[in-house]
């Protein structure tokens, strides 16, 4: 109910309130509300006052799931059984779009409902208050939906890894990757492990698991490699090394390649080993090296060796066929974009599907490079190519742009590209073509593009917003916080992140709500309200922190805080207004009792004196006629008595009209006033007059009484007259000129 015109002062402070509040009625109908709510949801006063808060507020019919209507119904029935306020959980509820007839904007709030209660702790009215934490969600959905596709891509990384793994695994020659400052086995083929079938290497740092090499020319080769990322080639290198673990050494002569690995900022992260054991060769050679003394007596056992090699060379190669068949066709079927440009033209010998796939509109196999793909004539490409081809070492690019086409004569577009190009060499060790590893990262790029765009967006509105936001993590360190945090410690040029919560707000801040922390730490959304002490003193705050769940695990927490110190102190103000009004109720309540006994001793009193009176009265009227009788006929006719004898009996009439008066005043009291009626004013304040004529003179005060604009009024002629002479009496001794306008 809207209040009348004495209240009006009332809802004039609770329509500025800053919060965005509606007043309900037991039967949710809308009865007040501020004008931060009008604001806030787009309506206006006229338009929701006396409604059902459903029929202001429909639900979004587009939006059945989110159940609007349902959750706050829920929560306003809670309030009126119980009596007690209700927090709800965040809820989306849409609200009207005033600019789209029929269409909705979409809308998340944090409630809460408190009851207002009568005497009898009744539920009257329902206080319904609101935060917008729209933008908060959205953003919350946002980083979501960011993390996951992240996550994807990482998924994706972490597939093309294995994917290369077992291509390593399936190649013929013995491969060994190492990663790290110590150079860690963190990955050998099978065929490397069979070099030393009977030692652990798997995730040793390589001069741990083959210490005898740290004393020999080999660590040395190895700290250039890592060092300056030049690849080192050594054939019939005699590098002593045990098989197995705990036996002596042994003399083994390798052909091998030492070859650096960058991570995706082009640091060098390691080192790639391919290792082939040629001491049985060594040692074959250097038996026919002997002298020519021994030359006749081998030669017979020389030739039948040279047979047995040669047959052994011609199965060797048969396996080379089959094996290179086998990592061609490994190729093709393999996952990653590979490809192989033969000789220093750099025709496309081999294009596997996965390769084909990124420019499907255009023909590659057999065509030169400058051909294939003429765009890439005025880029780096060709002289990359031209070096690794020059020198055989490799190359290796991680996010490289390049406007290209991906189908014949279309339009050139912007691709990025994390390639490798490895040196591929012929039966003599020289550079006759590059193997080409390919990654089309593009999409991975806008995607971190659009996550670095969606974050500083988020810095952007945060930064705008008036409440704390800042994020912790498991440790209780900042992480994160926006302008209004920085703004609140006063922390110029300092920055938070780092820094211990305890370390910036206060150990008795943090004292104060360490519990809450641990509360958020261990899974829980945690809202209230406190008072903190702070830089400008004692602060009223309503805080939220909410979990930060990866994984199933909590891994910090989101933190909210709102200065609502002149809400509290209105809301305290409130509180000590209703305390006072209900003090002031009670004394009213308590003189209203004297005053109702004093107006019943009144009664009785003016009932018994006008009661007592009447009699005196009649006998004084009875004895004036029983003297007029007497009085001798001669007396009559003297002018001065007969003036006497009519001012008696005029005082006579009036105290006998006084008694009456009196009698109905008391009556008026009990049963209401008496008949209203037109009351000449002049001729009633005349008699009055005449009934205090003694009492005037003996007081000597002067009565004059001018009525200005009518002389007639509508009122209880006994009940006026009785006033008139009460008022009069009161002022009588005071023995001064009154004067009265009426």
């Amino acid at each position: 109910m809207r209040p009348d015109e004495e209240g009006l002062p009332l809802l004039n402070i609770f329509e500025s309130l800053p919060g965005l509040i509606l007043l309900l009625s037991p039967s949710f109908v809308i009865k007040a509300v501020t004008n931060a709510y009008l604001q806030e949801t787009l309506t206006k006063r006229e338009g929701v006052i006396g409604k059902y808060v459903f029929d202001a507020f429909p639900e979004n019919p587009n939006r059945p799931e989110a159940a609007s209507t349902l959750n706050l119904t829920a929560s306003l029935q809670m309030v009126l059984s119980s009596a007690k306020p209700h927090k709800m959980d965040i809820i989306q509820y849409d609200i009207p779009d005033p600019h789209n007839p029929g269409g909705f904007i979409e809308r998340y709030w944090s409630s809460f409902n408190t009851p207002v209660l009568n005497e009898q702790g009744e539920v009257i009215y329902i206080i319904h208050e609101t935060v917008n934490v729209s933008e908060e969600i959205k953003a919350k959905h946002l980083l979501e939906q960011s993390q996951k596709r992240e996550r994807d891509a990482l998924a994706q990384a972490e597939q093309q890894r294995l994917r290369l793994e077992r291509l390593f695994e399936q190649a013929p020659a013995a491969c060994a990757m190492l990663e790290g400052p110590d150079l860690e086995f963190k990955f050998i083929n099978k065929s490397y492990q069979q070099l030393f079938p009977g030692r652990e290497l798997l995730n040793l740092p390589l001069f741990e698991a083959l210490p005898e090499l740290r004393e020999q020319p080999v660590y040395k080769i190895v700290q250039n490699v890592v060092t300056t990322g030049e690849t080192f080639e050594g054939k019939e290198v005699l590098i002593p090394v045990a098989r197995y673990a705990g036996q002596p050494v042994e003399d083994i002569y390798w052909n091998f390649i030492y070859q650096a690995l960058y991570n995706a900022n082009g640091e060098i992260s390691g080192m790639l080993i391919f290792a082939l054991d040629v001491t049985e060769f060594v040692e074959a050679r250097r038996q026919v090296e002997k002298g020519a003394a021994s030359l006749q007596t081998l030669n017979v056992e020389l030739e039948e060796r040279v047979k047995s090699r040669t047959k052994d060379l011609q199965l060797a190669q048969t396996q080379a066929l089959i094996q290179k068949q086998q990592l061609v066709d490994l190729f093709m079927q393999a996952p990653a974009a590979i490809t192989i440009l033969d000789g220093p033209d750099f025709v496309f010998q081999l294009v596997n599907p996965v390769y084909q796939q990124i420019f499907p509109g255009r023909e590659l196999q057999g065509k030169p490079l400058r051909r294939a793909l003429p765009e890439v004539k005025d880029t780096i490409i060709p002289a990359l190519l031209e070096n690794v081809y020059r020198t055989g070492e490799t190359y290796v690019a991680s996010e490289m742009p390049l406007m290209m086409a991906r189908y014949e004569g279309a339009p050139l577009e912007e691709i990025f590209w994390s390639f490798t190009y490895l040196a591929r060499r012929d039966g003599e060790g020289a550079v006759d073509g590059i193997l080409v590893y390919a990654h089309d990262v593009t999409r991975q790029v806008e995607d971190r593009r659009s996550i670095e765009s969606i974050a500083q967006q988020l810095q952007h509105i945060t930064d705008s917003l008036p409440v704390l936001i800042s994020y912790v993590d498991r440790q209780k360190i900042y992480r994160f916080a926006n302008k209004a945090y920085y703004a609140w410690f006063d922390l110029k040029g300092e920055t938070l992140i780092g820094k211990p919560i305890a370390e910036v707000i206060g150990e008795k801040a943090y004292e104060a709500v360490e519990g809450y922390f641990n509360k958020a730490l261990a899974g829980e959304r945690v809202n209230f309200e406190a008072t903190m002490p702070f830089k400008e003193g004692l602060k009223d705050v309503r805080t939220s922190f909410v979990p930060d769940f990866r994984e199933g695990k909590v891994v910090g927490f989101y933190s909210l805080v709102m200065d609502v110190s002149e809400q509290v102190a209105s809301r305290r103000a409130l509180e000590k207004s209703e305390k006072e009004a209900k003090g002031n109720a009670k004394e009213l309540v308590a003189v209203n009792r004297q005053l109702t006994h004093i107006n019943a001793d009144l009664d009785n009193f003016i009932y018994t004196a006008s009661h007592d009176l009447k009699a005196p009265i009649s006998n004084i009227e009875m004895l004036m006629e029983e003297l007029l009788l007497e009085l001798p006929v001669e007396s009559e006719e003297q002018g001065e008595l007969n003036k006497i004898i009519e001012m008696m009996q005029g005082s006579i009439v009036r105290f006998k009209k006084t008694i009456d008066s009196l009698t109905q005043i008391s009556k008026l009291q009990k049963d209401g006033p008496g008949l209203e009626e037109k009351v000449n004013l002049e001729a009633v304040i005349y008699e009055v007059k005449l009934d205090l004529e003694q009492t005037i003179l003996k007081s000597g005060a002067q009565i004059e009484v001018s009525i200005i604009d009518s002389n007639t009024v509508t009122f209880s002629e006994k009940t006026c007259a009785a006033l008139f002479i009460i008022f009069f009496q009161t002022q009588l001794n005071t023995g001064i000129r009154i004067e009265y306008y009426l």
